[in-house]
């Protein structure tokens, strides 16, 4: 019989700011373990946010107090590996942390157990640090390298504080063996597939929803449409890109900026397909989509290339483009036209119903029951801990 869970339990997030994507995650794991204690680098969600997380505040670091810090996290980072290892867990018997910049590094007792649940390995200091020193002078640019290679170092040397990993993607899953050497069970994050539902008439629009940051790739949908002048995109998202953007578009793009969550849902439910151009951990926007019964376009890198099912599957989902460039977005809304009979709302429904916050959940429950009770048979000498474990399916 396995043990049952400890009544201590520790859940460590990055930062509480807003509500997106890694939040929704850290909401789920709170639901799975809801006698456990929050901790966070800073907690400046406002209260409207806060509800997914069933009212919960974080006990935060020497962070919290700093001036400016909720709008100009990277000027903080710097002091992010010291400040999480600053956090006080001794007495806790299971810390998870849920992490994609530097909460997997919270320092823990040698009785307990640490499991990570990592969206991203830290990206500005692997494999998107060009990215992030793209437009930075010389004298910048030598310091921010200096730092990136310091938080590389950190962040490897971390790692070894976890005894399981699980990735949010097969993708982030490799990731995290090239920067840790280590292994990771595959969890994929839980998608609202009760809110994003079928519903409405279809339109002859296309749409896209995103942060507007440059690796999103917007440009390349706009760009794609303006070769296309008799078909219409719809993109939704606030960012520093907006108003160059909006600057770039023709007449037939129109950009939306911020919109409520329902105006976002009946976009989805009426578009003809829904576009996505970024190399993304997981992706949760083209899933979405799919809840609504919508097709999607994707790049075929990242998260996406797991989520989206091609022309090639029995039942497709979508139509994949396989470089980020504007001509390979419009030959995939040419092929999307051509071959749309093939792609049903059922089989984008059931795709994303595979995705639930339900799945999620039962699977992250497996998953740390199965660790705890390695790892107290561990503890008590009677075996080492599993570090590798297969991936849950999805």
């Amino acid at each position: 019989m396995s043990p049952a869970l400890p009544a201590r339990i520790a859940v460590v997030h990055d930062w509480l700011v807003d509500f997106s994507g890694a939040e929704r995650v850290l909401a789920e794991i709170l639901r799975c373990f809801p006698q456990a204690d929050l901790f966070a680098l800073l907690d400046r969600m406002p209260a409207q946010a806060r509800a997914p997380l069933g009212g919960r505040t974080a006990r935060t670091t020497f962070l919290q107090g700093m001036p400016g810090v909720a709008g100009g996290l990277r000027y903080y980072l710097p002091l992010m590996p010291l400040a999480i290892e600053q956090l006080d867990v001794t007495g806790y018997d299971l810390v998870i942390s849920n992490s994609h910049a530097v909460a997997k590094g919270v320092i823990v007792s040698p009785d307990a157990l640490h499991l990570s649940y990592v969206c991203s390995p830290m990206r500005y200091a692997w494999d998107q640090q060009f990215a992030y020193l793209d437009g930075t002078g010389r004298p910048q640019g030598v310091l921010l390298r200096w730092l990136l290679h310091r938080l590389r170092m950190w962040d490897h040397r971390s790692a070894a504080g976890v005894d399981s990993f699980v990735a949010d993607s097969g993708f982030v899953a490799r990731r995290i063996l090239k920067a840790y050497r280590r292994e990771a069970a595959v969890i994929y994050p839980p998608v609202d597939v009760d809110f994003y539902t079928p519903g409405g008439i279809r339109e002859d629009t296309y749409v896209t929803v995103s942060r507007l940051w440059p690796y999103k790739r917007a440009d390349l949908l706009i760009d794609a449409f303006a070769a296309m002048p008799k078909r219409r995109l719809v993109v939704i998202g606030e960012g520093p890109e907006l108003r160059r953007l909006r600057a770039r578009a023709g007449a037939n793009v129109e950009l939306l900026g911020y919109q409520p969550a329902a105006a976002v849902l009946g976009h989805l439910q009426r578009a003809r397909a829904f576009l996505f151009a970024a190399i993304e951990d997981f992706g949760i926007a083209p899933v979405e989509a799919m809840a609504c019964g919508t097709p999607v376009i994707a790049l075929r890198k990242g998260g996406a290339a797991e989520t989206v099912l091609g022309l090639e599957s029995e039942a497709p989902t979508g139509v994949f483009f396989e470089e980020q460039s504007a001509a390979a977005v419009a030959a995939a809304v040419q092929r999307f036209e051509d071959e749309r009979a093939r792609i049903t709302e059922a089989a984008c429904r059931q795709r994303a119903e595979q995705f639930s916050a339900q799945r999620f959940r039962a699977e992250v429950s497996a998953f740390v029951a199965a660790r705890y009770a390695e790892w107290v048979k561990f503890r008590d000498g009677a075996r080492s801990p599993g570090d590798r474990a297969p991936s849950p399916k999805a």
